[in-house]
């Protein structure tokens, strides 16, 4: 990930003219409008852009518009996306980037899905089990509920197998899985409602 800066030297988060210009800047960049620019600085909460045609505006796109697997884009990288509020106070022009708006979240999809067996991707091995995903943007954790000396003996990053939805938390957001049908020390595991146990 990219470390975070203002878009000038001085922690200023808008141009220098933005203030003179705003009621221009609010009547050429009404709400709906596609915008594209460049990323001029990288904050915690978003990231504010420089607007093609409209050097005097600033424009902010929000992270609490940004769905959750997506990492906020790069300082210098060219984005486009939509005008979809104004900020009067700090003369900002608030943007939701066309790759977040177009981002379907495949998560809600799996709820009717609990107890399916499907097949996903370990992406990361952990004391407490480990990961897999079984759609764009969706993981699962495989909770070790017993001791087991050594799991990456067991299953390995980047290797497809088939895992059970247990539960799925929209809000929180989680997935519970268990894994079918995986072994250790030369015996199949049995899925159980919480992981799985040799």
């Amino acid at each position: 990930m990219s470390e975070y800066s203002w878009p000038s030297g001085d922690g200023r988060c808008q141009a220098a003219d933005a203030a003179a210009a705003w009621t221009e800047t609010v009547r050429s960049l009404p709400v709906g409008t596609p915008v594209a620019g460049e990323v001029i600085g990288r904050q915690p909460f978003g990231v504010f852009l420089s607007l093609d045609g409209r050097p005097e505006a600033v424009g902010l796109a929000r992270v609490d518009r940004m769905p959750r697997c997506v990492e906020l884009p790069t300082v210098g990288r060219l984005v486009t996306g939509e005008v979809v509020w104004h900020a009067e106070h700090n003369h900002q022009v608030g943007i939701v980037l066309r790759e977040w708006a177009e981002h379907e979240d495949l998560l809600p999809r799996f709820v009717e899905r609990v107890g399916d067996v499907v097949t996903g991707r370990v992406t990361k091995i952990a004391p407490i089990g480990f990961f897999v995903r079984i759609a764009d943007c969706v993981e699962g954790l495989v909770p070790v509920t017993e001791p087991v000396a050594d799991l990456a003996k067991i299953v390995r990053e980047d290797q497809d197998i088939p895992v059970r939805i247990i539960a799925v938390d929209l809000e929180g957001p989680r997935v519970l899985l268990s894994a079918e049908g995986v072994s250790w020390d030369g015996r199949v595991g049995t899925p159980g409602p919480g992981g799985f146990r040799p």
